[in-house]
């Protein structure tokens, strides 16, 4: 079983000019491309979506990601809402 990072402390998320962003409280990557990322937070699902984004930054054993591009939205979920009925995200999100 993989082992996942403990709580490392609060989640904050900053971002300049719509072109930069710098997200901390990160548990894990669930998808990423140019137009959208998809991350699990200590608060939930976050949904980013753009245009060229990139990752610049990973480091999940801080818990911190650092995007570049063109930021258009944020949204926030329950982890809960990817997961029903035992399904994997990715059996979920490919229906």
């Amino acid at each position: 079983m993989e082992e996942r990072p403990q709580n490392r402390g609060s989640h904050k998320l900053s971002v300049m000019n719509r072109r930069t962003g710098s997200i901390t409280g990160v548990s894990d990557v669930i998808s990423f491309d140019i137009s959208e990322v998809l991350l699990e937070t200590e608060l939930g699902m976050l949904q980013i979506k753009g245009a060229d984004l990139h990752v610049n930054r990973l480091s999940l054993e801080k818990g911190e990601i650092d995007l570049e591009g063109r930021i258009d939205s944020f949204q926030y979920s329950e982890v809960s809402d990817f997961k029903k009925g035992g399904e994997s995200l990715l059996n979920r999100l490919f229906r």
